[in-house]
């Protein structure tokens, strides 16, 4: 049996879980196991049916350790045709990356890999100011919500060449998604003031959930948001931001892309790259019972605020 059959199976072992309620044998999924099961709660909560689910395994790297374990990273994608109460269906997909080790064809682990924070270390993007994005900043600025959600709908799982991206690209994508929105670009280039990205250098409002969710907080000009209080006040184009640990560090930002039959969002993402996937991610590996969200509605200048 291949590597890629070995890894693909245990996929699906989860997805028989999550669809049918089979049992998963693997004592070494036991994270997935209670993922997957917070998964399951939340479709029975919204009336959600998932009546096809796949997954396909693309492996990165392998080493062999002089022991004669098997180390290997690879990426798993799934996709779940999900049936809603008025019998609408869409399609949320999912991107994992994850390690496994395999000793004789045996699993002895398999786990998603956690990725560090983004950070300020230096890089190039060929973004650039125009002449005519500067001059725009000091017109009206009218947001184009469906130019942002199609661009998020594009990428949202790849990288755009024309901007820096970053392990943990979750705000950069976001900011990319706002900025294809027509969200005009300021302050450089201080990087702790406004917002924009400029070939070798970009604010940290640009890359960081935190100054992202300080930028929205505060921003009285260009792009701007006002805070509501539940996620069923968002519309597409609006910006969900989350603190999984409840600390008061927001670590992840997200843009929803459509509302399901309930007024509820579907969000799509980077770093654990998502589509069309629930908002609150219950479903997630970083969420925690302590978990805290800030939603915000974009505004531009044809907004009555």
């Amino acid at each position: 049996m291949s590597l890629k059959h070995i890894l693909e199976q245990l996929a699906e072992e989860r997805l028989g879980f999550l669809v049918n309620g089979h049992a998963m044998r693997q004592e070494s999924q036991v994270g997935d196991l209670t993922v997957m099961e917070r998964k399951k709660k939340l479709l029975e909560k919204r009336k959600v049916d998932i009546i096809k689910a796949k997954a396909k395994a693309v492996i990165n790297h392998v080493r062999v350790e002089d022991d004669g374990t098997t180390c290997l990273t690879y990426t798993i994608h799934y996709e779940y045709v999900c049936k809603e109460q008025d019998d609408s269906l869409y399609m949320e997909e999912h991107i994992e990356e994850r390690m496994a080790f395999l000793y004789d064809h045996i699993l002895i682990s398999d786990q998603e890999i956690v990725k560090k924070p983004a950070g300020f270390h230096e890089g190039t993007s060929i973004i650039d100011y125009s002449e005519e994005e500067r001059e725009a900043f000091g017109r009206a600025f009218q947001y184009d919500r469906l130019g942002a959600v199609q661009y998020a709908e594009k990428f949202w799982n790849k990288r755009n060449p024309a901007y820096k991206n970053f392990s943990d690209n979750c705000t950069n994508f976001i900011s990319q998604c706002l900025h294809a929105g027509g969200a005009p670009m300021r302050g450089h280039p201080n990087r702790g003031s406004g917002w924009w990205m400029k070939q070798s250098s970009w604010s940290y409002s640009w890359t960081v959930a935190h100054s992202m969710k300080m930028f929205l907080s505060h921003s009285k000009a260009g792009l701007r948001a006002v805070r509501v209080k539940s996620a069923e006040e968002l519309v597409p184009g609006d910006v969900i931001c989350y603190d999984f640990e409840g600390d008061g560090r927001f670590n992840h930002t997200t843009i929803v892309v459509a509302k399901d039959k309930g007024n509820m969002p579907l969000v799509n993402a980077q770093t654990y790259d998502s589509r069309m996937r629930y908002w609150s991610y219950e479903d997630s590996t970083a969420y925690t019972p302590s978990i805290r969200y800030a939603f915000f509605h974009i505004v531009d200048d044809t907004t009555k605020e």
